[in-house]
């Protein structure tokens, strides 16, 4: 009689891939949902001020690459929606769905998000090498129409690329491994995984690294050149032009390899035990389950470092923020008629 009953709590009891954190009381893993929930309001959070700033500041459209941030915005924006799935799983109020079909639309959808940003990566380090290794030529390179198709080819490339595991072949991640059936039914396939770096982890990362190691290298001899003309014949208005723009160019290709090196010490954890998993060498539940989510809390990190490296950025998000939460702003304008016109340093900001 004991031992019928608690075989029925176990069953009942739903499946926790850490091994620990259940909750009798609640009656589902704790730990689990709170490192979900927490990941989900962060990335959901974080990528919706990102794209309400884009939308209220056409200052920031200055460069092409502000369309690939955008993209990836969007991208992990529904990284974060989607992870809404594994947290109401464990929640139970997805009792109803099949788990297999689940948690492979699951898993794909996520993987396809993912690779939207390794590859939005990936052309934002190739346009900042078209733009200082050819800058008199890249406005008639780099078009409005080709940005858009280029963007449409990341989208399309990337559902392509991991739809054969909708269809049985491999199993592209572990983001679905909250569900019994992800973590035990379904397993990597050698074949699947090195089709995976083959065709998006290798070419992203080499492109990446040449790309950047380029821009660095140029940037270093066009500034050891103007220094070189400077201790020659002296301070001359042309040069400080170039060097400032020098400077410039390289400021802003140092923000967005800060958003590249973020990305991949976050995603090669992940990687590297998808390689090895996939190869037979490793596997472990919790190793799975921490790497992976790791991998996804990058979806914030992304929003996160931008809004602390681009000063216009920062400029923009702090007048929103003045003009939401200080109403008395709005008092002082209307005021300002009566009183006659304040001197620039008296007015308020104003929103974008």
């Amino acid at each position: 009689m004991n031992s019928s009953s608690s075989d029925v709590n176990q069953s009942s009891s739903p499946f926790c891939l850490l091994g620990l954190g259940y909750s009798y009381n609640l009656n589902t893993c704790v730990l689990e949902v709170s490192v979900i929930l927490f990941l989900t309001i962060l990335i959901i959070s974080g990528n919706l001020v990102v794209i309400f700033v884009f939308h209220c500041a056409p200052l920031l459209h200055h460069h092409t690459t502000s369309h690939f941030i955008q993209t990836m915005a969007y991208a992990d924006l529904l990284v974060g929606v989607s992870c809404l799935v594994p947290s109401l799983s464990l929640l139970h109020y997805l009792k109803g769905l099949d788990e297999e079909l689940t948690c492979k639309v699951f898993v794909y959808l996520v993987s396809v998000l993912k690779s939207v940003s390794m590859a939005s990566l990936a052309c934002i380090s190739v346009d900042r090498y078209i733009a200082i290794t050819r800058p008199f030529s890249y406005a008639t390179l780099v078009t409005p129409c080709r940005l858009r198709v280029c963007i449409g080819l990341i989208w399309l490339y990337s559902a392509l690329i991991f739809l054969p595991s909708l269809f049985g072949w491999g199993k592209p991640g572990y983001h679905g491994d909250i569900f019994s059936w992800c973590a035990t039914s379904w397993q990597t396939d050698p074949g699947f995984s090195s089709f995976i770096v083959a065709l998006l982890y290798a070419p992203a990362t080499l492109t990446v690294c040449f790309t950047y190691g380029s821009i660095f290298r140029i940037c270093r001899q066009h500034t050891r050149k103007i220094t070189q003309r400077l201790t020659r014949f002296g301070p001359q208005g042309n040069e400080r032009g170039e060097r400032g723009e020098g400077c410039l160019d390289k400021r802003y290709a140092m923000v967005l390899f800060r958003i590249t090196s973020v990305f991949y010490v976050l995603w090669m954890p992940y990687i590297v035990y998808f390689l090895l998993e996939s190869a037979g060498l490793y596997c472990h539940l919790v190793a799975s389950f921490l790497t992976t989510w790791l991998a996804i809390s990058n979806s914030f990190c992304n929003c996160l470092i931008y809004s602390l490296s681009n000063s216009m950025f920062r400029k923009v998000l702090g007048r929103l923020f003045t003009s939401l939460f200080s109403p008395c702003l709005e008092l002082d304008c209307c005021t300002e008629g009566k009183k006659g016109p304040a001197p620039p340093s008296q007015r308020p900001a104003q929103a974008c």
